[in-house]
């Protein structure tokens, strides 16, 4: 059966997902329907339960003979394992990592928590508070379905999660992808990552902005579709292999949704968190060869 032989990891939030509908566009590639697996990463939690090997390889039954296979699953670049896993089933795999401000990141993350209700304390501050606790394993909200979501700072220390990327693949399977730049010139980032995995650079894809911040219509409506009654929960598993389960589910998100910019931090927060993270941007910049240092300017 086809293996994938590449993997877009990163920052959640960051823009794997705009990357995964860019590359998934190109009649060179293909990825599957299932956007994040997270079949890798024995580490993290199971969001609902794993999938087997044959499930997982089903996934990328329709790509066609001389396509790069690949899926996305951000997740894999915060498993401490990940790597060496996908290293061990896909020998010749490579790996695009998004990287981001982690500040964005961290405050990203919480929205699109609190979004699918999985994150129970409203208030940014009060969320980094409660971080040692729920690492401890307590305070963990009822619908969370991945623990490490809610462990923000945690989760952002890009400079060590890269560095596991760059010694199990090489550094010339790694292809390096800074937000800023696919925010600022996205048909350039889309064009080197085509390059990168050898396919036709100048493909024309619509790169339209896509996942942009939205805020529930109805809180009710959410989370009968995040968090479904004890019944349909326990049939998610088997479900979310069909397609028209997905097609479905993202058509009732986005009915009970309106976007919406995202709410500024608080000035004070913004400017402490700031200078906490402003080593390990150093850090991030060392490693990847790159000037970071606007984003350790509050």
């Amino acid at each position: 059966m086809t293996r994938p032989d590449f993997f877009i990891v990163g920052a959640f939030k960051a823009g794997t997902t705009s990357l995964y509908d860019y590359l998934r566009q190109h009649p060179q590639v293909f990825m599957p329907f299932h956007k994040e697996p997270m079949y890798f990463g024995a580490d993290l939690d199971a969001r609902y339960r794993r999938m087997s090997e044959d499930e997982y390889l089903q996934l990328f039954a329709d790509a066609r003979a001389g396509q790069r296979v690949g899926e996305a699953s951000p997740w894999y670049l915060y498993s401490a394992s990940a790597a060496r896993e996908i290293k061990a089933f896909a020998p010749e795999a490579q790996a695009i990592v998004m990287l981001r401000n982690p500040l964005d990141v961290m405050y990203a993350q919480h929205s699109q928590l609190l979004f699918n209700q999985r994150e129970d304390l409203a208030d940014f501050g009060e969320a980094l508070a409660a971080e040692p606790d729920r690492r401890a394993g307590r305070r963990i909200p009822a619908g969370a379905l991945r623990r490490e979501a809610l462990f923000y700072r945690h989760s952002v220390r890009f400079a060590e999660q890269l560095v596991r990327y760059l010694d199990v693949f090489g550094r010339e399977r790694v292809h390096v992808i800074v937000h800023d730049d696919l925010v600022g010139d996205t048909a350039r980032v889309v064009r080197d990552a085509f390059a990168f995995l050898g396919v036709d650079p100048n493909a024309s894809v619509d790169l339209h902005v896509r996942n942009p911040n939205r805020r529930a219509r109805s809180g009710l409506v959410q989370r009968l579709i995040f968090r479904p009654p004890g019944p349909l929960r326990r049939v998610v598993p088997a479900l979310r292999r069909f397609p028209v389960v997905h097609r479905l589910r993202d058509r009732l998100v986005s009915a009970n949704s309106v976007p919406e910019a995202r709410r500024a931090m608080d000035p004070e927060l913004r400017r402490q968190l700031t200078a906490e993270l402003a080593p390990a941007v150093e850090a991030l910049g060392a490693l990847i060869g790159r000037d970071l240092s606007a984003w350790s300017r509050s």
